[in-house]
């Protein structure tokens, strides 16, 4: 491997900051958008094309504990958007389901994100599309890599 210099590094890491900005600031303009705190539309894209999702498997795929679930939960119950139902296999436990207006709302933040993420791609060629989505693939396995060092 090269050696990394100096302005390569200044570079790369004036470039991840204005990436993070920016995906940050979208963040909060989503939220307000939808009239959601960040981590309840997150909790909310999970659902995706899964009919239920248990409050243990949440907290697997978003990484934090049950009781901040639980209180994610408790946020997008009040709003009406999720309800919980038995679990026929475990009756201590509960399952989790969007509700009619939870479908509705997972529908236009779907648009939205596919919205915006087109506009992203459509200034720039196919060609610059095929090479940003390869780099960024790229970026993501050494990122993912560089995890080591945190460890």
């Amino acid at each position: 491997m090269s050696k990394v210099t100096k302005q390569q590094l200044s570079e790369f890491q004036e470039s991840i900051t204005k990436v993070f900005q920016c995906c940050q600031d979208r963040i909060h303009y989503q939220s307000e958008k939808f009239s959601l705190p960040d981590a309840e539309l997150r909790c909310m894209m999970l659902f995706g094309d899964e009919r239920y999702l248990t409050p243990k498997g949440i907290s697997q795929k978003m990484k934090v504990v049950k009781s901040r679930v639980s209180k994610i939960l408790l946020g997008l119950e009040k709003k009406k958007l999720i309800r919980r139902l038995k679990d026929p296999e475990d009756s201590r436990g509960y399952i989790l389901t969007l509700t009619p207006s939870g479908k509705k709302k997972i529908i236009e933040i779907k648009r939205f994100y596919d919205d915006v993420h087109r506009e992203v791609l459509s200034k720039m060629s196919d060609g610059q599309r095929n090479i940003l989505l390869n780099n960024l693939n790229l970026l993501k396995t050494c990122m993912e890599a560089g995890k080591e060092l945190m460890n």
